[in-house]
């Protein structure tokens, strides 16, 4: 298939956490990027949530995996420890 491409064919793979006060905006800027999508009337992201993106630079494949946290101290503290075992 044409422009098929198999989840680990990758050149680089970069993990992103955004980190911030609840509702100053981590999740539209997760779906802006991922699916160039932006929602005024979003809701709170409860727990953890990701996407991906796959971008050509120079010729070589890069996959951002982008995690959004919910921006509860607690919450993120305890699902940073877990992201950072990936």
């Amino acid at each position: 298939m044409a422009g098929y491409r198999a989840d680990d064919d990758y050149d680089y793979l970069f993990k992103v956490v955004l980190i911030g006060d609840s509702g100053v905006g981590k999740s539209n800027l997760l779906s802006r990027f991922t699916k160039n999508e932006f929602n005024l009337e979003s809701k709170s992201t409860i727990g953890v949530e990701f996407a991906t993106r796959t971008l050509n630079v120079d010729s070589k494949v890069i996959k951002a995996q982008i995690w959004d946290t919910a921006g509860q101290e607690s919450i993120v503290d305890r699902d940073l420890l877990l992201l950072l075992k990936l």
